[in-house]
């Protein structure tokens, strides 16, 4: 501005022409350096020799303005932990850190207390969650209970790299998943972190159950084959389940809801 200004003044009183291309040139320094500092080799510094930061450096790279505000938002509801395997879980299920669970269901938690009259006000329940009491890990399961969430690992490079689970509460700082799910999110459990969304509008919730269910995921969107497929210990321990074992005692059940059910306490 001041050397715009000193431009001005020079035509104005008419100024030998050699002043007006000196400060014409200044001029051009000047904005320069607001836009880029020191792409023309000289940078300009604070009285303490800092350089200065400019148009550009407020733009570019990752504390940028455009990738830190406008490129994506810090989102309410959502966390992130990194991931561990546990084959128990069924595939459309994931083992949610009560840590984290507390925090992300929060709001919820804290209504269901006061319309329960176990609290009277907000104060009072957000010092009863501190605590860890045990009545609040049985209203946190009521309120997660039927509601799913949204799992996605960065980079999502295709549809399935987001998808629901039902969340089961489970101790420890990691998310809990069935390993046949890892291939749709290129996942593997060498410290790989993924975040978690909460649907809140029942229209969201809907969607997130019918649509994006893991187990309703399947089939690679891309070709249409299996995504899910078994692998390593899974087509090993098939192997030695199928395999002629003479010593080997089978079990008979009378009809098929007692095998399903021995299935399921074996699993359990």
């Amino acid at each position: 501005i001041i050397r715009n200004n000193r431009l001005d003044r020079r035509q104005e009183i008419l100024a030998l022409e050699i002043i007006v291309r000196n400060e014409k040139r200044m001029l051009q320094e000047a904005v320069d350096a607001f836009i880029d500092n020191g792409r023309r080799g000289r940078t300009v510094v604070e009285p303490n020799n800092r350089a200065q930061k400019f148009l550009s450096d407020i733009i570019e790279g990752g504390p940028g303005r455009f990738r830190l505000n406008f490129l994506g938002k810090r989102v309410e509801y959502s966390g992130r932990f990194a991931i561990v395997v546990f084959p128990k879980l069924k595939m459309h299920q994931c083992g949610l850190p009560k840590e984290m669970a507390i925090e992300l269901f929060q709001p919820f938690v804290i209504h269901r207390l006061i319309r329960q009259n176990i609290v009277i006000n907000i104060k009072a329940a957000k010092k009863l969650i501190q605590k860890g009491d045990d009545e609040v890990m049985q209203v946190l399961q009521e309120v997660i209970e039927g509601r799913p969430i949204l799992l996605n690992r960065a980079r999502t490079h295709h549809r399935l790299g987001i998808q629901a689970f039902e969340p089961k509460l489970v101790g420890g700082r990691a998310i809990q998943l069935h390993p046949l799910v890892c291939p749709a999110f290129n996942a593997d459990f060498d410290g790989d972190q993924m975040a978690v969304h909460v649907p809140l509008a029942l229209e969201a919730q809907t969607e997130a159950r019918m649509l994006m269910l893991a187990s309703n995921n399947i089939l690679s969107p891309a070709t249409r084959e299996p995504i899910v497929t078994p692998s390593q210990d899974m087509v090993l321990g098939s192997y030695y389940l199928t395999a002629l074992q003479p010593n080997f005692k089978k079990a008979k059940f009378g009809d098929t809801q007692k095998c399903l059910s021995s299935h399921r306490s074996c699993m359990s």
